[in-house]
């Protein structure tokens, strides 16, 4: 999938032996492995948090920086350690031109494009401008100047003039932060308010680009190389339009939208977005389109992304440069940067088969994508045929709020796109992360909506048309958990009876009581009895009917199976050595077919009835805006918590009294972690739940 391997280091310049990969993560190593192939000495950086992530272990060196914004640092750990070159990856400082600059002045090869075209796409406004003088198809819409924001008045007489609906972006930034859609005047002026201080926060200018919204957009990005002698081609398009919070979720190549013809005209617009810049390397030119119901194709420039695209895998997959499927952009990148000439042309590119990468997200999916995190205590990704998994973690390490949320992407290849899909199902079926919750189950059922398998997509609809929402399967973690319990509580065969706190009393055994909760959830009662011979139990959930069940653990204890009349589960276990932390996930022969891949962390739930307020995800306190002894209305935000590009308003679920501030701005909270009590008013009070008869599991996710 690669092209033909070099004999000796890229480009003309003499001694190039070692490239500092200034990245992290699933890029970095992606960067390293190729950098293996050729023949080349990998240098990796880190933080204080990321002190023996893989690709530190991957890299012949391993360099300590502040963090990874710290241009200065990295150039000189870059020269240092005897580098030639510095790979960005993307992200971080990909697309920085003082970055480039800096790197160009160390006498460095900077792998990405030269400075000035950093800074003529990496401005919206200036981006805009500069493809439409040649000749790319832009959308309607104003901009504001750097430094002079337009006031609410001036706003509302340019959108007029433009037409609702409007969709809010920063110039100067990207990956969906910022972003506002606007549909009446109503919410123009708090919309852009909130835009100019993401913007500002995120890529430290707050200038505002306002463009036409489109109504069912297609998100289509064309990958372009270009090098220094002239040469510009591309490589075809990718859809990108399956997105979450103007984040993508599933990419694929080439796109079902597009015809031959159109793809054609499509790659000669990115070539002349990227000529119009003076580009060199490797590139993408994002944009919008649409069909019109006669079925005509339109489109329009969104953005030139002037680095490596995450996505960039599926492109390696479907093109052939004569004949000969795959390609390694890494390796043009590098080749390009050292001052080789792209080794085809336009000619030579064709496109064979279907790809389909799917993002692995620490997120819960099915609680509005909130971030997620915890120790990785067991991970078992996909592998076989036409199936590639870029990843960034491994067993024993952690997910933390400290970067993105993305944790690996999985790639398929088909000979056709049905066959893609069908690779792709499988392959996160397989994939198994315990620790920490994923959204592999919801990208399931997202590829088998009907709309995804027809190839009718668009930007929107995630958000407006989702996928049906996920079987319930907490009874069954509930009666598992409550069985492992169980057992535990049983000790060794035959023991003293009137020692065992089981329940176990002359006449009919008790119940033993359990209480217990998963992460944003309430809590549950489960009650167990022996009822019979060992291993046979009857379950019962808060006041529903008792269910005979059958457990067993297996001799290590890291299995156990549970029976019942609806067939049989067989679940992982795994503990956290340094928490003694019990998690419990589907495993084996689960759910046929492998339908959830559920990890749950369980514990006493010994909270206030209804006024206990939780993190609903590990990350960072923004603000509290209550006080003890203040009044609030359900709805009130008591506090605001930010992870992983996400800030997450906390509401007060009842009328009531602050009585508790149990958080400050600023600090690091672990999901669940208590940040407000509020005392209900009688007349929005619960009956609290009965109190646990036992311990159980508590969970406290270490950050």
């Amino acid at each position: 999938m690669t092209t033909t391997p070099p004999t000796t280091a890229p480009g003309r310049t003499p001694g190039v032996s070692r490239v500092l990969v200034a990245n992290r993560g699933e890029i970095a190593l992606r960067v390293i492995r190729t950098l293996r192939r050729m023949g080349l000495s990998p240098a990796a950086v880190y933080t204080d948090a990321d002190a023996g992530a893989p690709h530190t272990r991957a890299a012949d060196v391993a360099l300590r920086v502040d963090h990874y914004l710290d241009a200065d640092g990295i150039v000189a750990l870059a020269r240092d350690c005897g580098a030639t070159g510095v790979h960005p990856g993307y992200g971080f400082l990909s697309e920085n031109a003082g970055f480039a600059r800096a790197c160009a002045d160390a006498g460095l090869v900077f792998v990405g494009p030269p400075a000035s075209a950093i800074e003529a796409m990496g401005d919206k406004i200036r981006a805009k401008d500069t493809v439409a003088a040649a000749g790319v198809p832009v959308l309607g819409g104003f901009t504001e100047k750097p430094g002079e924001p337009l006031d609410d008045d001036a706003l509302l007489r340019a959108a007029e003039e433009t037409g609702y609906p409007l969709l809010i972006k920063p110039s100067a930034g990207g990956g969906g932060k910022g972003m506002r859609e606007v549909r009446s005047p109503a919410t123009l002026a708090a919309d852009a308010a909130a835009a100019r201080r993401e913007a500002l926060a995120s890529f430290g200018d707050a200038t505002l680009l306002v463009e036409q919204l489109v109504q069912r957009p297609r998100h289509i990005e064309v990958q372009v190389l270009a090098d220094s002698h002239g040469n510009v081609v591309h490589l075809g398009e990718r859809e990108c339009s399956l997105q979450r919070r103007h984040q993508k979720v599933v990419e694929e190549a080439p796109s079902p939208l597009l015809t031959g013809a159109q793809r054609s005209a499509m790659g000669e617009a990115a070539v002349a977005a990227a000529r119009s810049c003076g580009y060199v390397g490797a590139g993408t030119v994002e944009f919008i389109a649409e069909t019109d119901p006669d079925g005509a194709l339109s489109y329009s420039f969104l953005e030139m992304n002037t680095r490596l695209q995450v996505e960039h895998p599926i492109t390696e997959e479907v093109v052939a440069v004569r004949g000969r499927r795959g390609v390694d952009l890494v390796e043009l990148q590098l080749r390009v940067a050292y001052g080789e000439a792209l080794p085809f042309a336009q000619e030579d590119v064709s496109w064979v088969g279907h790809a389909v990468e799917s993002r692995v997200y620490a997120e819960d999916a099915d609680r509005g994508f909130l971030p997620s995190g915890g120790p990785i205590l067991l991970l078992e990704e996909p592998a076989g045929p036409h199936v590639r998994v870029d990843s960034g973690i491994a067993r024993g390490g952690a997910v933390t709020s400290d970067f993105d949320p993305m944790l690996a992407k999985v790639i398929t290849w088909g000979e056709d796109r049905a066959e893609a899909l069908r690779r792709m199902d499988a392959a996160l079926a397989s994939y198994t992360l315990l620790g920490c919750v994923t959204n592999t189950a919801y990208l399931r059922r997202l590829l088998r909506h009907p709309r995804v398998v027809e190839g009718d997509l668009s930007t929107d609809l995630i958000a407006t048309d989702p996928p049906e929402p996920a079987p319930d399967h907490r009874s069954a973690v509930y009666t598992a958990a409550a069985l492992d319990h169980q057992i535990d509580l049983e000790g060794p065969p035959d023991p003293d009876r009137f020692a065992v706190p089981d329940g176990w009393r002359m006449g009919d055994p008790a119940w033993t009581q359990w209480r217990l909760r998963l992460p944003g959830h309430d809590a549950t009662v489960v009650r167990v009895r022996r009822d019979g011979p060992a291993g046979h139990y009857l379950v019962r959930l808060e006041d529903d009917a008792p269910v005979a069940v059958r457990a067993h653990r297996s001799e290590d204890g890291t299995r156990l199976t549970v029976s019942d009349a609806s067939g049989t589960v067989t679940y992982a276990r795994a503990d956290d050595p340094r928490t003694d932390h019990r998690w419990l996930g589907a495993g084996g022969a689960a759910w046929s077919p492998h339908e959830e891949p559920v990890t749950a962390a369980l514990r006493q739930d010994d909270a206030a009835a209804d006024g206990t307020v939780r993190s609903p995800m590990p990350g960072t306190v923004l603000d509290v805006p209550v006080s003890v002894g203040q009044e609030v209305t359900a709805g009130t935000a008591l506090a605001v918590v930010e992870a992983m590009k996400m800030e997450h308003s906390v509401p007060s679920p009842v009328d009531g009294t602050v009585t508790a501030v149990a958080v400050r701005p600023g600090a690091s909270v672990p999901m669940d972690a208590v940040l407000v009590t509020v005392e209900p008013h009688p007349a929005s009070a619960e009956e609290p739940a009965d109190a646990p008869s036992t311990p159980a599991i508590r969970e406290e996710q270490q950050r």
